[in-house]
């Protein structure tokens, strides 16, 4: 599992719009503090009303210098599906392959919904150095993260 002070694991991915833009890691380090925010699935209660709270917080993260993104196993439709019903401008990152999510350790599975190799709720902070300052990691994939820690890790990144 990443904790603070590791080397947080680079990946590549795609980014969930109608274009299926390439995603990697490595391109946004060193660019300001990185804000991976790992989530179960999109159009569920818990994780809408997460990616809206940090929608409604993006202009914080950006004065900060931080860039944000949503992670999870969803499809790129799926996934640009969701930002375009809730309004979500930062982009979301699916994982289909679930690499991110095992190299962070986050995979899990709801055996009773069919949900296999899905992320747990997880949010780490990452700095120039491809360093995780902050991890937050979900006791319960229904809990959402302290939002306010979250921007303190970003501003002290």
């Amino acid at each position: 599992m990443v904790s603070e002070g590791d080397t947080a694991p680079s990946f590549s991915a795609t980014v969930g719009t109608s274009d299926h833009e390439p995603f990697d890691l490595e391109d946004h380090i060193g660019d300001g503090p990185v804000v991976l925010a790992f989530f179960p699935g999109a159009f569920t209660p818990p994780c809408t009303n997460e990616m809206i709270a940090l929608q409604e917080r993006a202009d914080e993260f950006a004065d900060a210098g931080a860039t944000l993104f949503g992670i999870s196993a969803d499809s790129p439709f799926s996934l640009g599906a969701f930002r375009e019903e809730h309004g979500i401008e930062f982009d979301l990152v699916s994982d289909m392959a679930g690499d991110a999510i095992r190299a962070y350790d986050l995979e899990m599975s709801i055996a009773d919904l069919g949900l296999h190799g899905i992320a747990n709720r997880a949010v780490f902070v990452v700095d120039d150095e491809r360093t995780a300052t902050y991890a937050w990691i979900a006791d319960d994939p229904t809990n959402e993260p302290d939002y306010e820690a979250v921007l303190d890790a970003v501003e002290a990144a």
